[in-house]
């Protein structure tokens, strides 16, 4: 059984979501990469979650949080 892990939606031309893959890497967080730019539905789930928006970084936690955007302070303190 896999274990449950953080999910990170993003583009690989996105700067934002390029930085928070290097944090996660460097913390030695597992975490599973969704590129919105080749799946569709992971597209449209991004969408659902900010209003209509296409906002990424979008990170959802295990638990079921949600972070937009976040700054690097920010996600450090939600891991």
């Amino acid at each position: 059984m896999e274990a449950v892990i953080i999910q990170v939606y993003g583009a690989d031309w996105c700067p934002d979501c390029i930085r928070v893959k290097f944090l996660l890497n460097d913390e030695k967080v597992p975490y599973k990469y969704i590129d919105i730019a080749h799946a569709p539905e992971a597209e449209e789930f991004v969408r659902t979650l900010s209003n209509g928006k296409r906002i990424i970084p979008t990170i959802i936690f295990p638990d079921g949080r949600i972070l937009v955007e976040p700054s690097n302070t920010e996600l450090l303190n939600n891991l």
